[in-house]
């Protein structure tokens, strides 16, 4: 008989999330549930308030990703009163987002997701000298796509790396081993070699000082990281800040040393973990649905809200088929609430211009697992065109090539080539995390074009950062609409609004993680999360290593517990992870 597993709560995540998976006689998942089991229900919050106050509010929603609520939100509000920020605050707007970006790709690699690919201990038995050959081969198999040159390791010395395990040690003899401990350390899963682990183990460390370093970016034209506080409806507050040209500097020399590590560290470290785990890639695991949707971000012109081009192109492709690309609607998103703790008061899927948040939590069955027949989850099934599909940078990269993107297919067949992969292998959990990386070095890049043009622009004497407009005319007796599409680090994030008489009427955000994370829609179907588990075989069914492995390349991780119960319910054991100082480190 096969098994049945309940991972709760996943850690190294943001939020609250619990997957359950039914396995075969063989390890295999056959089955499996995802479920958010906190609800908070602050698009509850926005009714009845001023429009202008409500991107304070939405940013709320993450204490992760708050500027892109916060942008996304104020980009919902102005879409609906007409109004359009002015170059400057486009051109600070792309450099904020963009600094939460490369930051959260960064962490989410080293900090979120290597230790499903790394295993720390096996580090302790690398030869220093080969892991500093190592760290020297993978990066002098890339070029630098803008340069040409071969790029080189950081941070690689022998010496660096005996360090490094001297320090390892040192952890592990005194049973300190901090964000290392209570790991599936040993699991057969794990592919890399000894010298391998310890490139990826140093990274790591170096990751938490740079990342320090990034955060300062948002700051710099945010007022402060986390939850900036600088956009306003009708563009951006910081005009002495981008006026200054030691400002400006000041955020270019972060950005140039961010992308000697993107370039020198994190995508070495991709490329030789996309090539050991490359067979996996080939099979396809953890494709999932094989449906990607991108609204689109960063605007690279000054037109109407939604009629300019886009750094990321908005579309859909059904079925990993890069040969169509259909273009996006957003009236014919929908969201259903079949198998989520809500109903509506109407028996159909709603837009979220008519979306309802009203709870009806039914809890669990008896044996205290989900109800797969029932409601299981506080997230709602969002559906495009009556079709599940994934989001996320997997999705935007999959959409741009697909529509032959220059930069876009530039980038993507530049990491490809220096792997010598071919293009499927993005329909898997590590071409899901290739592709992020994919991104960041996009990313970086395009950041240094944005801060060159708002140093020109402000040189030439344009400090506009505010396009003047009469809220109280616009709205005075008046029933408005609007929405705000963009792309959040982990995918496509929609808030859409109705203002009456200069209140808000009603408020939804349909967020990334709505899309990936949701359970099963009226029709049976998966969500992201869910499908792509389908078809994973566990090395161990005590250490469900490869189901955290896919489900952290989403970006949402080693749980405090793992039960692990039969098909009946009869719990077979109880797998704790001890948290040190009162949270869990892993």
């Amino acid at each position: 008989m096969g098994k049945h597993l309940v991972i709760d709560p996943i850690t190294r995540i943001e939020g609250h999330l619990r997957i359950e998976a039914i396995l075969d006689d063989n390890n295999t998942v056959i089955d499996a549930y995802s479920s958010s089991t906190m609800w908070r229900g602050i698009e509850i919050i926005m009714k009845g308030r001023d429009p202008r106050d409500v991107p304070l509010l939405a940013m709320r929603i993450c204490g992760v990703c708050t500027g892109t609520h916060y942008y996304t939100s104020t980009q919902t509000v102005e879409h609906a009163l007409g109004v359009i920020p002015p170059k400057n605050a486009r051109l600070v707007r792309n450099l904020i987002q963009g600094s939460l970006y490369i930051h959260d790709h960064v962490v989410h690699f080293y900090h979120l997701h290597a230790l499903d690919w790394v295993d720390i201990v096996s580090a302790l038995k690398a030869d220093p000298a080969k892991a500093a050959a190592e760290a020297k081969k993978w990066a002098n198999m890339l070029k630098d796509p803008i340069t040409g040159a071969t790029i080189q390791p950081w941070n690689a010395g022998e010496g660096q790396f005996r360090a490094v395990q001297e320090r390892l040690k040192k952890f592990v003899k005194a049973g300190r081993l901090g964000p290392f401990a209570n790991a599936y350390w040993g699991n057969k899963s794990y592919k890399l070699t000894p010298e391998q682990n310890l490139v990826a183990v140093s990274h790591y460390l170096d990751a938490l000082d740079m990342q320090r370093e990034m955060a300062k970016l948002m700051a710099i034209f945010g007022g402060k990281n986390p939850h900036p506080q600088s956009l306003v409806v009708g563009g951006v507050t910081c005009v002495q800040d981008i006026k200054n040209p030691a400002r400006i500097g000041h955020f270019k020399d972060i950005l140039m040393k961010s992308r000697e590590f993107i370039y020198r560290a994190y995508l070495p470290d991709l490329l030789m973990a996309g090539a050991v785990y490359a067979d996996e890639a080939l099979k396809g695991i953890g494709k999932g649905l094989g449906n990607y949707m991108a609204y689109g971000d960063f605007r690279m012109d000054d037109n109407e809200w939604y009629k300019g081009e886009l750094l990321f192109p908005s579309g859909v492709v059904l079925n990993m088929d890069l040969s169509t690309v259909y273009d996006l609607d957003q009236s014919k998103i929908a969201e259903d609430v079949t198998h989520s703790w809500y109903k509506y008061n109407v028996d159909q899927p709603l837009h979220p211009f008519n979306g309802e948040t009203n709870p009806e939590y039914t809890g669990f069955r008896q044996d205290g697992t989900l109800d797969p027949k029932g409601k299981y989850s506080w997230i709602k099934s969002p559906i495009y065109d009556d079709h599940r599909v994934e989001v996320g940078p997997l999705a935007r990269m999959i959409v741009g090539y697909a529509r032959g993107n220059e930069r876009i297919k530039h980038y993507v067949d530049w990491l490809l080539k220096s792997g010598n992969l071919p293009v499927e292998v993005l329909f898997s959990t590590v071409g899901r995390t290739a592709a992020r990386a994919v991104e960041t070095a996009l990313m970086v890049d395009v950041m240094v074009e944005w801060l060159n043009d708002l140093a020109k622009n402000v040189a030439s004497g344009d400090l506009s950062t505010w396009t003047e407009f009469d809220f109280e005319d616009l709205t005075k007796g008046r029933e408005l609409q609007g929405y705000g599409l963009t792309e959040a680090p982990r995918g496509a994030l929609g808030h859409w609004i109705k203002i009456k008489d200069g209140k808000v009427e009603n408020y939804q955000a349909v967020v990334p993680s709505t899309w990936n994370a949701a359970p099963r829609d009226y029709k049976n179907r998966m969500g992201a999360y869910e499908a792509s588990l389908i078809g994973t075989k566990l090395a161990n069914p005590d250490q469900p290593l490869e189901i955290l492995r896919t489900i952290h390349s989403f970006d949402p991780c080693i749980a405090c517990a793992v039960h692990v119960i039969d098909a009946k319910g009869k719990e077979l054991g109880v797998y704790k992870l001890e948290p040190i100082g009162g949270a869990c480190n892993v």
